[in-house]
């Protein structure tokens, strides 16, 4: 049983901590997919990666999204229901982390796949253009 490399684009199973929970004093989230979107270097201790929430939820009010297509999901492993990457909150966490736990039905695996590409960077570009923008709310684990 060993952890995948924190590569970008890597959806694992991960303890994810919504801010309005992080806010309520909540230290504990709800397993679910969750996409890598950045890791700092291999050789750095602690290591850091950044993860993104998957959700059946659809994002509204000040919440940003981007849907997963339904082959995607298929590809990798998910549910047949709508789902969402959330864009505009995320969870920074050392790795590997306790917080990762294996996927459903699969001891000792922990991913379930990686975003193609094209999605990725689509995913990505909104992430840091939020970030920038000081719209993405971090939940410090």
């Amino acid at each position: 049983m060993s952890f995948p490399e924190p590569k970008p684009g890597l959806v694992v199973r991960y303890d994810y901590l919504w801010t309005h929970e992080a806010t309520r004093g909540q230290d504990q989230g709800k397993d679910r997919p969750a996409c890598l979107v950045a890791a700092s270097d291999s050789v750095l201790r602690p290591r850091y990666v950044v993860l993104l929430p998957i959700t059946h939820t659809p994002p509204s009010g000040d919440t940003v999204g981007i849907e997963i297509p339904a082959k995607v999901k298929a590809a990798i492993g998910l549910d047949d229901v709508p789902s969402w990457v959330i864009v505009s909150e995320h969870n920074v966490d050392e790795w590997p982390s306790g917080g990762v736990s294996p996927v459903p039905g699969k001891t000792g695996v922990f991913a379930y796949g990686f975003i193609p590409p094209g999605l990725f960077t689509k995913i990505k570009a909104e992430f840091v253009a939020l970030a920038r923008q000081k719209k993405s709310a971090a939940v410090r684990r």
